[in-house]
């Protein structure tokens, strides 16, 4: 069995719907796995979100290319669980969900305090934003 049919099995079966390289390694070589996970992003079954992180994928149902299984409001912070990153919600939605707020947030904010990222993480032009507070 090559090294991409393993790594798609081990794909369908996991959990998970954010994945990264170094979850595969011991598959093989480091080399092989991205070979095969850009094999499996070929085909459909994964997207890429970002450097180094890829989603589980389902056809669309209006054109039939690939699609994230889920939103990027749920895959954006398991990508950043993924790296370590620690972050909270954004400021706006802490006061929105407290009700200090009627203002409801838009868009994909995420606070990550005082740690540095410049890592975009997003799909079809669709991106997390980070605020530091």
């Amino acid at each position: 069995m090559s090294i991409t049919e393993r790594i798609r099995r081990s794909i369908r079966n996991r959990a998970d719907l954010v994945f990264r390289p170094a979850d595969f390694l011991p598959f093989g070589s480091e080399a092989s796995v991205k070979r095969a996970l850009k094999d499996l992003t070929d085909l459909g079954v994964l997207v890429r979100l970002g450097v180094g992180i890829y989603a589980k994928a389902k056809p669309s149902a209006i054109s039939g290319k690939p699609i994230p299984i889920q939103p990027l409001e749920v895959l954006g912070p398991q990508a950043l669980n993924k790296l370590g990153v620690r972050f909270k919600e954004s400021i706006q939605t802490a006061k929105y969900n407290s009700g200090r707020s009627t203002q409801v947030p838009t868009g994909l904010v995420i606070n990550i305090g005082k740690q540095r990222i410049t890592r975009k993480i997003g799909f079809n032009g669709k991106f997390l934003q980070y605020e530091h507070a």
